[in-house]
């Protein structure tokens, strides 16, 4: 029974092979601010066709294991391995292994096209957690069918919205650190399936995924200063949003419907925030003032902006409604705040942080309250968030006169710190959204 359509030629399907069973109770990794152990799933070799099968299991394996969440029973400890996709689980042999989930699989290929099956257990009730389901792709897709199935597990057993079948636009950086060349770049939020957006005959910086994914805005110096542009993903092209030779345009954010656009304009030795419609290109000033004001995002309903200004001394947070009036100010702790990015769940806002030498990524309440630190070092900035909110990727810079910039994650327990595998420096990251 076919359920929905999918892009990139997806399907996805119930496996009709395998009845749902019902559950009471069904298993569930508890989340909390405090410590938390593993849970233990086994992830055995997919069945079918092999080299594809294996490639796909061990995103699998990776996606789930890297949230920190999960501990991956070794292979050497599976001691009742299904010989078939339908054969019957023997649920005593994965619990003396103290298995708590179970994922089956099963991967067939036929030309240009791959299906994929898969089946999760909860090992102690001895019984299926929902149903199994199905997806079918082209087989260049098949890292996508692995987040995928990845994303379903961790939504059955946390309760929460996934994040893996999702892309990170960012800037590669070559060359010293007083004449970098940069290029914008689209990945898989893992780093893999990379699609260059721009070349590198002009200065890019901080791209920004509208909420459907289909476009970026960012800032770029082609005309000599810093103007705004907008990027066409699927096609690969770009147009000019702001022209006026008299101002510079920078820091651009998409409003959650994609209509508006807010960002920094510099003119005349001041820094406002000004908001201009994505269609038109009709703008208008929203917060006007003495200070510097910089730095905008959009909470996920589109009805408050947070900024940062310098109009208290120091940069703080502020909070302003999109209609305009007077902002409030939301950060009161020492030091100096700025980049904020609002949640996509709405419920907290990550920020940059200075105290002293070092530089952190924090978090707070949308009132300012609750102020958490989740990293420090040398230089931290530019906090952007995975689609369910649970994540923050941001920029980590080494220090030295060849210190070169790399992207870390980190969950928003301040746990799980890691940095992204990639070759090549690259800063400025978006986290773009769930792919549909």
């Amino acid at each position: 029974m076919m359920l929905r359509s999918l892009t990139l030629a997806f399907s996805m399907a119930l496996a009709a092979s395998l009845p749902a069973l019902a559950q009471d109770g069904p298993l569930k990794i508890e989340i909390t601010d405090g410590v938390t152990e593993p849970m233990a799933i086994a992830i055995p070799a997919f069945h079918g066709d092999a080299a594809v099968a294996q490639q796909i299991r061990d995103v699998v394996a990776a996606d789930l294991t890297g949230t920190g969440l999960f501990r991956e029973i070794s292979r050497d400890a599976q001691v009742a391995r299904p010989g078939s996709f339908g054969e019957a689980i023997a649920y005593e042999d994965w619990r003396a292994v103290n298995a708590q989930a179970l994922v089956s699989a099963e991967v067939t290929q036929g030309g240009d096209a791959i299906s994929v099956k898969f089946r999760l257990y909860d090992v102690y009730a001895g019984q299926a957690q929902g149903d199994g389901m199905q997806f079918d792709a082209r087989a260049t897709d098949w890292r996508r069918a692995a987040h995928k199935i990845a994303d379903q597990i961790y939504a059955r057993l946390t309760g929460e919205q996934p994040y893996f079948d999702s892309r990170v636009a960012f800037v590669q950086e070559t060359g010293p650190k007083d004449a970098r060349i940069k290029r914008i770049g689209v990945m898989d939020y893992d780093g893999q399936n990379i699609l260059w957006m721009t070349d590198s005959a002009s200065l890019v910086l901080a791209p920004q995924f509208s909420r459907d994914g289909r476009r970026l805005a960012y800032t770029s110096f082609d005309s000599g200063f810093p103007q705004i542009r907008v990027l066409d993903i699927a096609t690969v092209s770009s147009r000019p949003l702001t022209q006026d030779a008299n101002s510079m345009a920078f820091s651009p954010r998409f409003s959650p419907d994609g209509r508006w656009i807010v960002y920094s304009r510099e003119q005349g030795g001041n820094t406002d925030i000004w908001l201009m419609d994505a269609a038109s290109g009709a703008q208008r000033p929203l917060v006007q003032s003495p200070a510097i004001d910089t730095a905008p995002s959009f909470s996920p309903d589109g009805q408050r902006i947070v900024f940062e200004s310098d109009r208290s001394g120091n940069p703080q947070l502020y909070v302003v409604g999109i209609n305009g009036g007077e902002p409030s100010r939301i950060s009161f702790g020492d030091g100096r705040y700025g980049s904020p990015a609002w949640s996509p769940k709405g419920d907290l806002i990550a920020f940059t942080k200075q105290v002293g030498n070092q530089f952190h990524i924090a978090t707070m309440r949308t009132d300012g309250s609750g102020e958490k630190t989740l990293t420090g070092s040398f230089l931290d900035e530019s906090p952007t968030w995975a689609p369910n909110g649970r994540v923050v990727m941001f920029t980590r810079v080494a220090p030295g006169g060849n210190g070169q910039p790399k992207l870390h994650s980190v969950d928003i327990t301040g746990r799980n710190m890691r940095p992204l595998s990639l070759d090549f420096a690259a800063s400025d990251p978006s986290w773009g959204p769930l792919m549909p």
